[in-house]
């Protein structure tokens, strides 16, 4: 945590400082609540607004402690910070509110040696930080699989031709309708394997169609054709929010992506359950390392039967997939599609309820 600046002001016109002075905590993931000598709330910025859920406004110069049933651990921090018991202390805590999901967060405290207040607090949620070592995780070994699969394809492709060709060349020679059916085989194995191949190369071989489109009428296209697919058993419920901007991107690949998520869940569900198309907004997001003031937060959630526990951190891998006949390209492509989108697709999966979220960054 960077120094904060200092100010010749104090007393009771602080308050009316730190908007300015204070302003740049806003750009942060994590919650950052700064107290004075007493506890009281001198700036809150808007993470931490979000997680736990009230305003600015209504915990200007409110005791933060207060707020939680077991809020003497902020207590302590207040004391300890004023008896100069620490410079910087790392912990993690629960935060209880009355009525509330209790809060597992990891926090930093830091005094701070300026009239702006006495003690810097910065939240962040436990789930949030997995969630970022699992999205660094995802994201490297979708890149590594990438190469090695792009690789492995053009290895393939070369001989793959040579081959198709020398059984047309033998299908030529050979006298008997018996022995030409072997030729056939073999020549619609090798065009069935050219097929995969080229799925495997598709997200390298186009550049990107950018253009402003609707996200809303790309959900709108997948759930007409997948609603036609499977009849009235199939319910798709939409839960858009109207509000969403135009997004920049390329349209096709993203009819793609929804397509390959909501047909795997209506694979799933083989044609007779729930899915629903959720669209929102995500503010102040970390999206591949990358700190976004605003994102798309896309959802497609089904009551499925969920994916299997062997496969489910391997969902975005080419070539694995959990049903048969599957090929095990959609996933992996939909994930290629959004990353070069500089976004990510995340699932969290267990029997009843699977839910893929894409983020999409827009500023």
């Amino acid at each position: 945590m960077t120094d904060l600046p200092r100010t010749e002001r104090s007393g009771p016109d602080r308050r009316k400082q730190p908007e300015s002075l204070l302003a740049g905590l806003d750009l942060l993931a994590s919650g950052v609540v700064v107290l004075d000598t007493d506890g009281l709330v001198v700036f809150i910025n808007q993470a931490a607004e979000q997680l736990f859920e009230l305003s600015a406004r209504t915990l200007d110069g409110q005791s933060f402690a207060r707020l939680f049933v077991n809020g003497r651990i902020i207590d302590a921090l207040v004391e300890e910070a004023c008896n100069n018991a620490f410079g910087q202390k790392h912990q993690e805590l629960i935060l209880e509110r009355a009525g509330r999901e209790p809060l597992m967060l990891s926090s930093t405290a830091v005094v701070l040696d300026s009239p702006l207040g006495s003690l810097l607090l910065e939240f962040r949620l436990i789930e949030h930080r997995m969630r970022h070592d699992r999205e660094s995780k995802l994201l490297d070994s979708a890149q590594a699989n990438r190469e090695l699969v792009r690789n492995l394809a053009h290895e393939i492709k070369n001989p793959l031709g040579g081959l198709r060709g020398a059984a047309q060349l033998l299908e030529t020679e050979l006298p008997s309708p018996v022995l030409r059916e072997y030729t056939q085989v073999i020549i619609k194995e090798a065009d069935r394997l050219q097929a995969l191949v080229d799925r495997l190369l598709a997200p390298h071989r186009h550049a990107r169609v950018v253009a402003p489109m609707n996200i809303h009428e790309v959900f709108e296209r997948v759930r007409s054709v997948v609603q036609a697919e499977y009849g009235p058993s199939l319910v798709i419920e939409r839960d858009y929010d109207a509000s969403l901007p135009d997004f920049q991107g390329d349209k096709e690949q993203m009819i793609q992506v929804v397509m390959n998520i909501v047909r795997n869940a209506a694979q799933a569900l083989n044609g007779q359950g729930q899915i629903i198309l959720r669209s929102r907004i995500a503010r102040q997001i970390t999206i591949g390392q990358r700190r976004r003031r605003l994102a798309l937060d896309l959802h497609v959630l089904d009551n499925g039967p969920g994916i299997p526990e062997s496969i489910r951190d391997r969902i975005f891998f080419p070539l694995v997939t959990g049903r048969e006949g599957g090929s095990g390209l959609g996933l992996s492509l939909a994930q290629s599609f959004v990353q070069q989108h500089g976004g990510v697709i995340e699932c969290e999966s267990r029997p009843g309820r699977t839910e893929f979220r894409i983020l999409l960054p827009l500023a």
